[in-house]
């Protein structure tokens, strides 16, 4: 019980007691007052811990949290041995996206001459604050719909998922999007004014697919008046129910604001429906109306150009030029170079040298935030400007991307940039720091981060492509035009290029599509300057110099060419012109003997049946020479252009033979040849054995690394596709020093490594690109010549033509030296993956990539020009048909008249074309012939028939008019003289006696000759004729009539009265103005063929039709006929431009279609174009072709493989070789090759079905190349590298990089499984990677880990 207080302090409790529940009062002790003493227990336990003091509390932080210490659990000693790995990226505690608060304090950015620096001794800008709100900040990095986006995983941070939505492309409106999440319907009223108008009831609401059932619903029966004017409205609500006035209440202010422009020149009260257009407008309502089209265009047209239309159209005052170069801004680099210090005095990057003009214009655009095109030459320090925008990004905490088409590139800049920047490497088998703020990768890469939504897109500020000109190659140049139109709107473009003619162009098409200007700037002067020569017959002609040819070189070289074509007649030998290369050849020829037998055993029996091919080299010395020969004289012509240029000391220098073998041969025929020195060759040894040091043993003998070791300590390098990853980065390396000599490569070399020499010699200037032999384009040269010339080390670079059996043309040498280069061009081309990446996302269309595209540009820029017009042809007023009979049928009547009209051209070509109607073609015979200077066509006669001599036939037929050159000698002079070949019939009172008693058909024979120079003209009583000859396929059709005609007196004795005779003869068969009937062409010209049988039919029936239509007979037929004629060209006009504007008109609409068609077939996307999980599989696919890939997966054709024989089928998908020797499989390998050969044909069938110009056996041939399976099964097995290169005649590079690009695709598969649920394939596609992942395929680059 509670404590009971009572008087004098004597408190007690009251309590039960016992089982009976007796009432117990227990008196208590009085109530002390607060002393601590007293409240003290008796006895005190000792405290569970000591008592903490501030050093007892440091002591025990740094005990347990800073003092390193392992865990006894993991570390314990019988754990000894264990390894873990340790992936910082998945395990980091940090968090990768920490929470953005609301606002956020920055500093405010100022151009920097006019930024106020401190009056401190450092004189350093110091900002100005402001404060704002975060979405601010993210308004460029918009995700691709009006939801929020969640940020994803941190391991999907830098690569992305295809869980996550892309982020919104720049200059994609923001009202494009929501309206396709909010279709129009749901907007606009529409669906309001159903139901007010007595529509059905609106069960299905917008955007949504199916709707509610309720029943059986009667519409609202009422109809209703929209007024313009409000007091009119209110004065007519009075009659209205109350529920109609809540419902004019609730959605007057829409209608108003949809109508009240339209209100102004159409009068609502008196209609009620609204026009679908403009149906008549009055000339002085023409300015009015201008405000009305512009709302009846919003509603037509959907231009997927948004803001850039109707920003084009408010700025049309402007000029046309100004307008061109809205987007692509270039010039003004003096002002910015003469002033770059003061403008940017506060540099994020400082450069050891003096920049050139250009570079200091686009660093300043940069340092503006603006996107920036360079343009330049081979080794004009384009890469200064990316270097600055690295520093930037550093500078502001951001990023900045590097993208370049070839790996060799990436690796080589990130060795480049990693002493200088935060830099990290992403490419398909390589991911080095991908946190680095500073991040090069292939441009593949940054395509699939932008589709898969990474969120590291939230944190660049800057991407940079290199070589830009890239964008023309056929196979992957659409990765650039996806990668541009993609990017978001925050992000900055760097492009540079080589100079190319339509830089402005281009650079246009970009700031477009992104909404932005685009700063244009470059060089168009070379560093070095380049002189070029012809090699021939042991001397140099120079044929150009600073980008002008010679045209006195050029003929000197000729004349050497014809001296030495007529010495050598008899063919005693290889001779060479000229007194100064005597010496030279004598020591060329001793040195050669001197080493044949050291080369014989170098090169081996593999060289002995070589030849240069294609000409090269070839001079005959009679019968008796053979292969050795011309492989002696290849090997004297190299060793007397090395001692040549060695003379000159024009070494280095790389040499360029286009195709792989020759480069190899080439090597080879200099075996004799030693050009460095014993320091030299001691570096090379010493570089050689540190690199090939990381190979294994076994790997370390290879006949190309040993062949290659053999070359370069002699000064010579070989350089191309086929050799192994680690020999050209050797190759590459030891020429960047200076030790190499002489380089034989292909033209990758230009393209992939930054790498200048002295010199620059042509091999031949012929390439087979794959299809065909051709010549080398200009843009091609200057590429491959833009590597000779060092900067500071050379003050000209040499370019060297070698010619061996004939100088080439002076126009081809001319074309291809200062030619213009080759012109950026759209190779975009749509692909499954593309349709499916946009598909998984409602708001991104694949309509929009494809009118933002390269190839679409010219016809989206003409797009406010064809808004203009088309509301220029809505707004003209159309003539009214005033009918006599009642309604106007006409519009009906001309269709009609329209369609037989085309009916009966079809069956008159078919008539001239037939065999039949030719028998009908003979002298007399009326024809109707096809006029081309007026409307109708002409009555004729036929006079004579083709003959032996002429192959036309000779007509007489009627003109309507006379020209105006023959009319004055009509009214004035002597009438009965003929002026030239027109002729005037003289009246019957002033004919002569032979006139009148001759005017009947002649019966005498005549000649055949024809007395009148064709075309002969003349007039009878009024009427124009002209006689001309006329082709077979002029008649238009044979009439069923003929005339007897005088063809002596017409033709020979040119008689005035028989060419009056047949003129009123014709006259009488056009009775009424109409052509007599012409042959029917199945019951008089018996005609078999079905179609024209058919079509023939059709024209009788519309014939019929017409009669019984009231306008057949009308007075105003003729009249009403030319107004329905300019009325349905209007429309025809007002249908082609609406055709022009909308998506239907993109040139690759069709392919779409089919593709979709292809889509929805296979199970990738339903009906709705709502991707399904097959399609989510075949985004994952980037390395194959993605349908085959997924048709493989899900119909489980590696189930039954082991993981070796698994990714030995997939080396198919990767492989790019044609032609490579036939593989040696297995019984199960080869089931399993057939099976999915059957499946690719079976993919090819089905898109040829749906209409997409594929072959199925050449698109199996294309995708599927089954060369490497034996290969690579036994590289999977564990066979030694150097086995199996012994299996096929692949070269060994070629191999590494499909076992390289094999374990980039088992990833792919790896995340398919995952997607699909397929556990064992997951595994198996581990094993299978892990097993492809050793030695020589997988060893490091030397770029990334160094010598």
């Amino acid at each position: 019980m509670d404590r009971i207080d009572v008087a004098n302090e004597l408190p007690f409790r009251v309590g039960f007691t016992g089982h009976s529940g007796h009432l117990r009062i227990e008196p208590l002790p009085p109530v002390q007052s607060s002393d601590p003493l007293h409240s003290l227990p008796d006895f005190i336990l000792p405290p569970a811990f000591p008592t903490e003091t501030p050093e007892s509390i440091k002591e025990y932080i740094e005990e347990k949290y800073l003092l390193p210490r392992l865990d006894a659990d993991d570390f314990s000693p019988d754990k000894d041995g264990r390894q873990w790995e340790f992936d910082w990226f998945d395990k980091a505690q940090v968090n990768l996206e920490p929470s953005v608060p609301r606002s956020v304090v920055v500093p405010k950015w100022e151009l920097p001459f006019r930024r106020s620096t401190t009056r401190t001794m450092s004189k350093m800008w110091d900002p100005s604050s402001m404060q704002v709100d975060v979405a601010e900040l993210m308004e460029g990095s918009e995700d691709s719909g009006v939801l929020p986006r969640i940020s994803g995983p941190a391991k999907d941070f830098v690569r992305g998922s295809i869980n996550s939505r892309p982020f919104r492309p720049g200059g994609l409106d923001n009202s494009q999007t929501i309206g396709r999440i909010l279709p129009e319907g749901a907007t606009s009223g529409d669906w309001v004014r159903e139901v007010l108008t007595g529509g059905a009831s609106q069960s299905l609401p917008p955007s949504f697919r199916q709707g509610m059932d309720f029943g059986n619903l009667k519409a609202h029966s009422h109809s209703w008046n929209v007024h313009g004017d409000q007091g009119e409205a209110k004065s007519t609500s009075d009659a209205k129910t109350q529920l109609s006035v809540q419902f004019d209440d609730l959605f007057k202010r829409a209608w108003e604001d949809d109508f009240d422009e339209s209100a102004k020149s159409e009068d609502f009260n008196k209609t009620d429906s609204f026009p679908p257009e403009i149906e008549r407008i009055s000339p002085n309502e023409s300015e009015s109306c201008l405000v009305v089209e512009t709302s009846v265009l919003d509603e037509i047209l959907s231009v997927g150009s948004g803001n850039l239309a109707s920003g084009l159209i408010e700025g049309s005052s402007t000029s046309g030029q100004q307008q061109k170069e809205a987007w692509a801004v270039s010039g003004g680099s003096e002002s910015i170079a003469e002033r770059f210090h003061d403008l940017i005095p506060d540099k994020a990057l400082d450069f050891p040298f003096e920049l050139d003009a250009f570079q200091k214009e686009a660093i300043y655009y940069l340092e503006k935030g603006d996107s920036v095109f360079v343009a330049a030459h081979t080794s004009a320090g384009k890469t200064a400007v990316a270097e600055y925008a690295f520093a930037l990004a550093s500078k502001h905490c951001t990023r900045a991307v590097y993208t370049a088409p070839i790996k060799t590139i990436s690796n080589q800049k990130y060795r480049d940039f990693c002493g200088k920047f935060d830099v990290g490497l992403l490419t398909g088998d390589v991911s080095l720091r991908p946190e680095a703020s500073c991040l090069i990768m292939t441009t593949e890469i940054l395509r699939s981060m932008l589709y898969k939504g990474a969120d590291i897109i939230r944190d660049i500020e800057w991407v940079i492509f290199d070589e830009v000109h890239y964008v023309n190659d056929v196979e992957r140049g659409v990765v650039w035009e996806e990668v541009i139109i993609m990017l978001p709107r925050h992000i900055n473009i760097v492009l540079l290029s080589a100079t190319v003619p339509n830089t402005i162009e281009f650079a246009d098409w970009i700031g477009r599509t992104k909404q932005k200007q685009i700063r244009v700037t470059g060089t168009t002067r070379r560093p070095v300057p380049l002189e070029h020569c012809i090699f021939y017959s042991g001397e140099f002609y120079k044929v150009c110099e600073n980008e002008k040819f010679l045209s006195l070189g050029f003929k000197a070289a000729k004349d050497a060419y014809k001296k030495k074509s007529m010495s050598t007649g008899g063919g005693s030998g290889k001779s060479y012109s000229g007194s100064s290369v005597s010496h030279d050849v004598a020591r060329t020829q001793k040195r050669e003997s001197t080493f044949r037998s050291k080369q014989n055993k170098q090169s081996g029996p593999q060289n002995l049946g070589s030849s240069s091919g294609s000409g090269w080299g070839h001079q005959n010395s009679g019968g008796s020479q053979n292969n050795w020969g011309s492989r002696r004289s290849e090997a004297s012509l190299w060793l007397l252009l090395i001692n040549k240029l060695t003379k000159l000391a024009l070494l280095p220098v790389v040499i360029f033979c286009f195709s792989k073998n020759r480069c190899d041969k080439s090597a080879d025929h200099m075996n004799g040849v030693d050009l460095t020195s014993s320091s030299e060759k001691s570096d090379i040894r010493v570089f050689c054995d540190k690199a090939f040091s990381r190979l294994k043993g076994s790997d370390r003998n290879l006949p190309q690394v040993v062949r290659l070791q053999n070359l370069l300590r002699r000064g010579i390098g070989v350089h191309h596709a086929g050799l192994l990853p680690i020999v050209k980065e050797v190759v590459e390396m030891l020429f960047c020093r200076g030790v190499i000599k002489v380089l034989f490569s292909t033209e990758t070399f230009a393209m992939g490594v930054n790498a200048p020499a002295r010199t620059v010699v042509f091999d031949t200037l012929r390439k087979f690109d794959g299809k065909e032999f051709r010549q080398l384009l200009p843009g091609e040269y200057t590429q491959m010549a833009g590597r000779a010339g060092r900067r500071g080390l050379d003050k000209i670079g040499t370019v060297v033509v070698m010619c061996r059996d004939e100088i080439p043309e002076e126009n081809d040498m001319k074309n291809v030296m200062i030619g213009s280069a080759t012109r950026l061009e759209s190779q975009f081309r749509l692909t499954y993956i593309m349709i499916m990446h946009l598909l998984r996302v409602e708001e991104l269309k694949v309509e929009d990539m494809l009118k933002r595209s390269f190839a679409e540009f010219h016809a989206q820029k003409k797009l406010p020009e064809q808004q203009q017009l088309l509301m220029r042809k809505l707004a003209q007023p159309t003539k009214a048909i005033d009918c006599i009979k009642g309604e106007p049928a006409i519009e009906e009547y001309y269709e009609l008249y329209s369609e037989a009209e085309k009916y009966n051209a079809e069956i008159s070509e078919a008539v001239m074309r037939s065999p039949a109607s030719q028998q009908y073609l003979v002298t007399g015979r009326v024809v109707v012939v096809k006029s081309q200077s007026v409307q109708d066509h002409l009555l004729g006669v036929i006079v004579k028939a083709p003959s032996s001599n002429s192959k036309q036939y000779i007509v007489l037929v009627i003109t309507p008019d006379l020209p105006q050159t023959l009319q004055a000698p009509i009214n004035g002079g002597d009438q009965h003289k003929s002026s030239g070949d027109f002729q005037i019939l003289v009246p019957k009172a002033k004919r002569g006696f032979e006139d009148d008693y001759f005017s009947s058909v002649s019966s005498r024979r005549g000649s055949g000759a024809i007395n009148i120079k064709l075309p002969h003209r003349g007039n009878t009583a009024g009427v124009n004729y002209e006689v001309r000859g006329i082709e077979g396929t002029e008649f238009l059709c044979i009439c069923n009539c003929k005339l007897k005609i005088d063809q002596v007196r017409l033709l020979e004795d040119v008689s005035s009265v028989a060419y009056s005779k047949t003129v009123q003869l014709l006259l009488e068969k056009k009775s009424d103005g109409r052509y007599p009937p012409a042959l029917d062409p199945v019951k008089d010209l018996k005609l078999n063929d079905l179609n024209v049988v058919e079509t023939y039919y059709k024209w009788c029936s519309l014939l019929q039709k017409m009669t019984q239509n009231k306008c057949h007979g009308c007075v105003k037929l003729e009249e009403h006929i030319k107004l329905a004629k300019e009325v349905k060209k209007h429309k025809e006009e007002v249908k082609a431009l609406k055709f022009e504007m909308s998506d239907e008109a993109l040139q690759q609409m069709p392919d779409f279609q089919g593709r979709i068609d292809v889509l929805k077939e296979i199970g990738c996307i339903d009906s709705f174009l709502v991707v399904q999980i097959k399609g989510r599989v075949a985004c994952e696919m980037n390395s194959g072709e993605e349908l085959i890939c997924t048709e493989c997966l899900f119909e489980n054709q590696l189930d039954d493989l082991e993981p070796e024989e698994a990714v030995a089928l997939m080396s198919a998908f990767v492989f790019q070789q044609r032609n490579a020797s036939e593989p040696s499989l297995t019984p199960k390998l080869s089931e399993a090759t057939q099976r999915l050969y059957n499946t690719a044909i079976r993919l090819g069938e089905l898109q040829a079905q749906f209409k997409l110009q594929i072959d199925p056996q050449e698109y199996a041939r294309e995708n599927l190349k089954f060369g490497l399976v034996e290969v690579v099964y036994e590289w999977a097995k564990g066979t030694p590298f150097a086995d199996i290169c012994e299996l096929t005649d692949v070269p060994e590079g070629l191999i590494v990089r499909t076992i390289v690009r094999l374990d980039e695709t088992c990833r792919e598969f790896k995340n398919a499984a995952a997607i699909m649920g397929n556990s064992a394939l997951h595994k198996k596609m581990e094993i299978a990677s892990n097993a492809i992942k050793r030695d020589i395929v997988f060893a490091a680059s030397l770029y990334i880990t160094g010598v």
